[in-house]
């Protein structure tokens, strides 16, 4: 059983871990990313937050100390000069971890280490819009604009005015039909008193008095029916 055992000791002793563990931090600070076991990258990860600390710190004796443990110099300056803008305004977390599968072969659990960059992770925020449930069950007629009172004087007037004149042209039109009908009897009315006035020789007021008696219901039923 392993009590008091405080880290991984990976199947290697002291000095093979130690070189490992340094191969494998300096090749994630030169590449950004490496594939590796979740046994190495959860030891890595530790290891290379702080190496980016002591480049935000930035003195003189944290680059010794990171000249130190990084095998190679230029990518020791590499840290200094430009890593360490990426991580300025992070408090730490700046390694993250991904699991990838199983390796073939072995078997063995394979993950992603891979340095955290500043623009993955800040990204606009999606704005979420509120719909008030009141909009929703609105009525329609609520929705449409309302019309003023002027606006609705106006159009009754409108429409007064436009029955008022159909009336009258109607009321014109069945006035001339009828005149001209009660002409055309009045003159048909005179031509048979004369005709009668010829044959018969009697009173013209006798005659036109028959007339008229004969006439009358159709004249009375031809006005009534025109108006």
């Amino acid at each position: 059983m392993r009590h008091k055992k405080a880290w991984k000791h990976l199947s290697r002793n002291s000095s093979h871990r130690r070189a490992l563990l340094r191969n494998l931090v300096t090749s994630l600070l030169k590449h950004g990313q490496i594939v590796t076991t979740d046994a190495k990258a959860k030891a890595v990860r530790p290891l290379t937050e702080k190496m980016i600390t002591l480049a935000k710190r930035g003195d003189l004796h944290a680059r010794r100390q990171a000249l130190a443990y990084i095998q190679e110099k230029a990518i020791a300056h590499k840290l200094f000069d430009e890593l360490k803008d990426r991580h300025l305004d992070r408090q730490g977390g700046y390694v993250r971890i991904i699991k990838k599968g199983i390796r073939k072969g072995d078997g063995a659990p394979i993950s992603i280490v891979q340095l955290v960059s500043v623009d993955v992770e800040k990204k606009p925020a999606k704005k979420k819009t509120k719909v008030s449930k009141k909009a929703d069950q609105a009525p329609a007629a609520a929705v449409m604009a309302p019309v003023s009172e002027k606006e609705q004087e106006e159009k009754t007037v409108d429409t007064v005015e436009a029955v008022g004149v159909s009336e009258e042209k109607t009321v014109t039109v069945a006035g001339a039909d009828a005149t001209s009908e009660t002409v055309d009897i009045i003159e048909a009315k005179d031509n048979a008193v004369e005709d009668v006035r010829e044959e018969t020789g009697s009173d013209p007021q006798m005659a036109e008095g028959e007339i008229k008696e004969e006439n009358a219901g159709g004249i009375e039923s031809g006005s009534s029916e025109k108006v």
